[in-house]
């Protein structure tokens, strides 16, 4: 019993498992992997970043500023507290102080107030009765017998030692009268006048006791040692100095005296000890020697009592300056005003501004960058969401293909980078339909193709195994030719095997095209004339030359020529004609798009008949697949339906393309593009023998 195979529904491809509609949901991506969770997690960190810049840069700038202001305001008080503190030093008591207080609060524009240590007001620069208290806490003390170094800028003169705190310009018995300090000065200027002759330049600085001296300009004050200007006289005391420094002197042994120690004797800078030069402070080159105390080891005759000393220890040194900065104040505290206590404020009676980080302001900064970088998270939750609803969508429909579904179009959003991807896949998609249907087609139609011949093989063999036919030469050629049919078909389609997987194999070589296009028709010749077709070949020699496979360049040749004579009715022509790209067959060059930069044109291979021609629907097809335009797929009308797809795979495998033109009822032209010699270059994935 025979068995034929009908057509009926095909079965699932092996090879292919549907999955479950619920593995997509199960596939899903963590959200720490996800996009979205990776978007949420770049902004929240930006956002973090954001707020801690921002917030670091808030307090670097009014830290600054209000340092900057701060420093400012140091330098304002730091000059009115000299400037009240001179008043003190000169002044036995701060009455009159209140003009200077004002003046000093309109240069400044603070509040300058002063009261004594029981906080009674002794000037005050806000006089309405509206003005605010003052603060608990009193910017400084005024005292020149205990300066606040902080505040304190030193005298111009620099009197003063360093063991003490007394302001240098409080002098009190030690100032000059009036009379002393006019000698004094004329005194001074006949020393400046003299050095000035020797050629040392000297000015008159004058003391804050009124006492003048001399002073070198430049940096060695040595050098009026070798001068005529006796600068001793500047610094002999005064009568009243003289009897200012017994005074101190007692007072500084009396302190000594109560501790156990002996008392000493000061010289006019208030040291004591070894006898040295006696200079102003601050006036080089005034030096005198003053008398040598005696040791208490000296014989009797040569020392005086009056200028004992006791014995030089460090510890005797601490106790000395200890009594004699004690004496000082003693001394001076009935020349100079009373401790006052300074309040130095804004004109509204706020003191210094400064930066609090208070716990308020702690949560208010850590309010507004919680809100910060809540919305920061809410607007990436948003664009997030948006931006990946079309990727899941896309997934899912990527998905659905591999699972063997039909494939489905997305929605395009918008013309962003994400709808364009949407489109791309949607013509990807639709490209690979198109694919599988061409698939299912090809498959059909290769069954289709080979079941006519060995349809016809089987039944002539059946027919002679039934007696039906008898086996003469006849019947064998009959069976040789659906062999040979069959084998054509085969070696078709293994040649679009080899050109889809790009194993298809080159032997280029230089070929003249209008004896390629000869053979050809030589080949052809024979069946043109049963077709009662006349077969030409036009082109003028020398034809074009090119760099091809001869032996795939004629099979392309000769597939173009096969279906123009089979197609073309008794008494048409067909044509076979060759030229470079910018010249016609006849030779001058005419300008086209195909004309290289460089006078190398392309070589076009043309084959025209005047046939029946191809519709204008069907003119895109006739490079498919086992198209032909004859749908009852006759072999008497048409072959396999692969030759001219084999052409379009031979012309692209040498680098070049293929087109065809037709107007129907007057025929049909296809050329053959192909690049000129030296710019040979096979596609991707095709291989050249040389």
């Amino acid at each position: 019993m025979r068995r034929t195979r009908g057509h009926g529904a095909r079965e699932q491809e092996p090879g292919r498992t549907r999955l479950s509609p619920r593995r997509a949901d199960r596939a899903r991506l963590p959200l720490r992997r996800s996009l979205l969770g990776r978007l949420l997690a770049v902004s929240a960190l930006v956002a973090a970043c954001s707020v801690a810049a921002t917030a670091w840069i808030a307090v670097q700038t009014t830290s600054g500023a209000i340092k900057q202001e701060q420093g400012q305001n140091l330098t304002a008080d730091a000059r009115i507290y000299d400037t009240l503190l001179e008043y003190a030093a000169r002044n036995p008591t701060w009455d009159g102080v209140g003009a200077t207080v004002r003046k000093l609060a309109r240069e400044s524009g603070r509040r300058v107030a002063l009261t004594t240590q029981g906080r009674q007001p002794l000037a005050d620069s806000a006089t309405e009765p509206t003005a605010p208290a003052l603060p608990p806490q009193a910017s400084a003390v005024v005292d020149p017998l205990s300066v606040d170094t902080v505040l304190a800028a030193r005298g111009a003169d620099g009197e003063g030692t360093g063991a003490d705190r007394i302001d240098p310009r409080a002098v009190g018995p030690f100032r000059l009268s009036a009379a002393d300090g006019r000698a004094l000065r004329r005194t001074a200027d006949d020393k400046v006048a003299c050095l000035n002759r020797a050629g040392i330049a000297s000015d008159v600085v004058v003391g804050a006791s009124g006492r003048p001296r001399v002073q070198i300009v430049g940096n060695d004050p040595e050098r009026a040692l070798g001068t005529r200007c006796d600068l001793a006289a500047l610094d002999s005391p005064t009568r009243s100095e003289r009897k200012a420094l017994d005074a101190l002197t007692e007072l500084a042994d009396a302190c000594l005296k109560r501790q156990g120690r002996e008392g000493v004797r000061l010289n006019n800078d208030l040291s004591w000890g070894d006898p040295a030069p006696v200079a102003v402070p601050g006036e080089p080159g005034a030096v005198v020697p003053r008398p040598v105390p005696a040791p208490r080891d000296a014989p009797a005759e040569q020392a005086a009592p009056s200028v004992e000393m006791p014995e030089l220890t460090g510890e005797n040194d601490r106790a000395i300056a200890s009594c004699v900065g004690t004496a000082r104040s003693e001394q001076l505290s009935s020349y100079v005003a009373s401790p006052a206590l300074l309040f130095i404020g804004d004109e509204g009676g706020t003191t210094l501004p400064g930066f609090d980080l208070s716990p308020a302001n702690t949560a208010r900064i850590a309010g507004a960058a919680a809100l910060v970088l809540a919305l920061t998270v809410g607007a990436s939750v948003f664009a997030g969401a948006r931006l990946v609803r079309p990727l899941h969508a896309l997934t899912g429909a990527a998905q659905r293909m591999r699972d063997g579904e039909q494939p489905a179009s997305v929605p395009v959003s918008g013309d962003d980078e994400v709808g364009r991807l949407a489109a791309a896949f949607n013509d990807m998609s639709a490209h690979r339909a198109r694919l599988e249907e061409q698939r299912k087609a090809m498959v059909s139609d290769v069954a289709h193709e080979l079941r006519t011949p060995l349809s016809n093989i089987r039944g002539w063999l059946e027919a002679a195994q039934d007696g039906l036919a008898d086996p003469d030469p006849a019947f064998v050629s009959s069976l040789l030719e659906e062999a040979v049919l069959l084998q054509h078909i085969i070696d078709d389609l293994q040649d679009l095997a080899a050109a889809d997987a790009g194993a298809l194999r080159l032997h280029p070589e230089p070929v003249e095209v209008r004896e390629l296009l000869g053979q050809v028709a030589a080949a052809h010749q024979a069946r043109a004339e049963n077709a009662g077709v006349t077969l030409g070949v036009t082109t003028p020699a020398p034809g074009p030359a090119l760099s091809a496979d001869p032996v795939r360049l004629r099979q392309a040749v000769g597939n173009l020529v096969s279906n123009a004579v089979r197609h073309t009715p008794e008494g048409g022509r067909v044509t076979l004609r060759a030229y470079v790209a910018g010249q016609d067959a006849s030779g001058p060059y005419v300008s086209g798009p195909y004309a290289s930069e460089e006078g190398h044109g392309t070589v076009v291979i043309e084959v025209t008949d005047t046939g029946s021609g191809i519709p204008a629907d069907d003119l895109p097809h006739v490079f498919d697949r086992f198209w032909r335009a004859e749908k009852s797929r006759s072999r008497r009308t048409g072959g396999s339906g692969l030759g001219l797809a084999i052409v379009r795979k031979l012309v692209e495998a040498h680098g070049g393309t293929v087109e065809a033109t037709s107007t129907e009822g007057e025929g049909s032209t296809f050329a053959l593009r192909l690049p000129a010699p030296g710019s040979v270059r096979p596609p991707d994935g095709m291989t050249t023998a040389f």
